[in-house]
């Protein structure tokens, strides 16, 4: 298979591109500033520009995203911004550009996070903008075409960057990025439609 995976370069990106390579498919690996494309998924034009360079594809992933950590009283406008243009309209911008470029049958993988379940130290932007996204792929799965299918992945946070995000996941379990990624594999090669595959510890996703 084809798969696009945006955000390739974190964490979680290098490790779905691990699996997918030892998997057997072709996998373009798409960031901002490094990539075997660039695409800035805040950018419709850009988008639109990467995929028409680019053409059919029979996944796409999107493993990226920026919040905004800061008590509710302190966010501003600047602040809210960071996350909606980046990992909420920029992950629906992806789906709306990319599912014209996708085969039937293809399948979309987005990523939310935790926080749209548990309410962590200054999570108020991340969990609004984790739950807007997993209320988007459920209703827009009733919308693509040609047996298109779309989900998305809320992990926990990861094993590799517990130590910057400690102070607002104490106590969490973690989930290793290698084990994450069988997650978004399931996604992509499975038969599931508009769900969220919680995967909030190394036991795998729900």
């Amino acid at each position: 298979m084809k798969i696009l995976v945006v955000g390739a370069a974190g964490n979680i990106g290098q490790a779905v591109t691990q699996l997918l390579k030892a998997e057997g498919h072709q996998v373009i690996q798409v960031g901002r500033t490094r990539g075997d494309l660039l695409m800035d998924i805040r950018d419709p034009n850009s988008l639109q520009q990467g995929f028409n360079q680019l053409g059919k594809v029979d996944a796409i992933i999107a493993a990226m995203g920026d919040v905004a950590f800061k008590p509710f009283d302190q966010l501003d406008q600047a602040d809210w911004q960071k996350g909606i243009q980046s990992k909420l309209l920029g992950q629906i911008q992806l789906v709306q550009v990319g599912s014209q470029f996708l085969n039937a049958g293809g399948s979309i993988t987005l990523t939310s996070g935790i926080i749209a379940d548990v309410p962590v130290k200054d999570g108020v932007s991340a969990a609004t903008i984790n739950g807007a996204l997993e209320h988007f792929v459920a209703a827009v799965a009733n919308e693509l075409t040609h047996q298109q299918r779309i989900n998305i992945v809320s992990p926990t946070v990861l094993t590799e960057s517990y130590t910057a995000y400690r102070d607002y996941f104490a106590g969490f379990s973690t989930i290793d990025a290698d084990i994450l990624a069988k997650t978004y594999l399931r996604s992509v090669m499975g038969r599931e439609n508009g769900r969220t595959l919680k995967a909030f510890s190394n036991a795998g996703a729900v």
